[in-house]
């Protein structure tokens, strides 16, 4: 296994890069085109870690991600979050006034809407913020400017002509760090996440009676998403974060309770809760 590096989807200087670089700075960040491509780089040993962003709060998950994540034989070592800062990036010397289209994913277009109006720029849809970046960086064009991170405008030589110009000032993206042995803290060492995938049995009010064993053991489920299985109606898999560790005895006891009402269940990963979870 390649010791020191850590995989990420997109173009160097995308979000996912930003979120490498803040967690683990001594790591060699390796970019992939797909989020299956970063997965595989650490199952073949080309990489020790993954960094994969699983949920944002203006647009919610990240699609694949959730169907991706039990199939990997990966584990959740731990989670960041990311404050999705958009800048205008242009070609060194570009005045504000030059520049005509700004390029971009589609989503990070649809987030800066009203800077774009007030300055008469218009959207451009490139592949990805950083590709965005690059391909400006290419086009030498001053009418032709990026929307993305800071980091991207630093690997590509861009200038920065705006600085945090989204509409949404909460903007943020959370990202699970996956390991391909799981990392369990100690019990004691702090407040803990577990991340559980399950289905639960073809009974009436199935859900609602999975469900109990946490309320009544007073463990505090942060999110709770459902998916459907290989296409089929019937097929539903939930995905949850709860708080503590599946060692803590309330914890253990709302996973038993889950087990009896669920065909499948299994842990993801156990692991520090962030501290942007505290502040918030």
């Amino acid at each position: 296994m390649m010791k020191n590096v850590i995989s990420f989807q997109g173009e160097p200087g995308a979000y996912s890069h930003q979120a490498c670089v803040e967690m683990y700075p001594d790591m060699v960040a390796l970019p992939c085109s797909t989020f299956e491509e970063a997965v595989d780089a650490v199952k073949d040993g080309r990489a020790e870690l993954a960094m994969l962003p699983v949920e944002n709060s203006t647009y919610g998950r990240v699609a694949d991600i959730h169907h991706l994540l039990p199939e990997t034989g990966l584990h959740i070592i731990g989670e960041h979050f990311v404050r999705v800062h958009i800048n205008l990036l242009a070609v060194p010397g570009t005045k504000l006034a030059q520049v005509k289209h700004a390029m971009s994913h589609t989503v990070l277009l649809g987030q800066c809407r009203a800077y774009l109006k007030k300055h008469d720029i218009a959207p451009k849809t490139g592949v990805d913020t950083a590709g965005s970046a690059m391909a400006v960086a290419e086009t030498g064009d001053p009418a032709l400017a990026a929307l993305a991170s800071e980091l991207a405008g630093e690997i590509y030589g861009l200038d920065v002509l705006a600085r945090h110009i989204e509409d949404q000032q909460n903007n943020t993206t959370r990202f699970l760090v996956m390991a391909p042995v799981p990392q369990y803290p100690a019990v004691e060492s702090g407040r803990i996440m577990t991340t559980i995938v399950f289905q639960v049995r073809n009974i009436p009010a199935a859900l609602y009676k999975a469900m109990g064993g946490f309320a009544t053991n007073g463990v505090n489920m942060l999110k709770l998403e459902s998916y459907m299985l290989n296409g089929s109606f019937r097929a539903t898999q939930f995905y949850a974060d709860i708080e503590g560790h599946p060692d803590d005895p309330a914890v253990a006891r709302a996973l038993e309770e889950l087990a009896y009402f669920t065909t499948d269940l299994d842990i993801l990963g156990v692991y520090p809760m962030h501290e942007f979870r505290k502040s918030v």
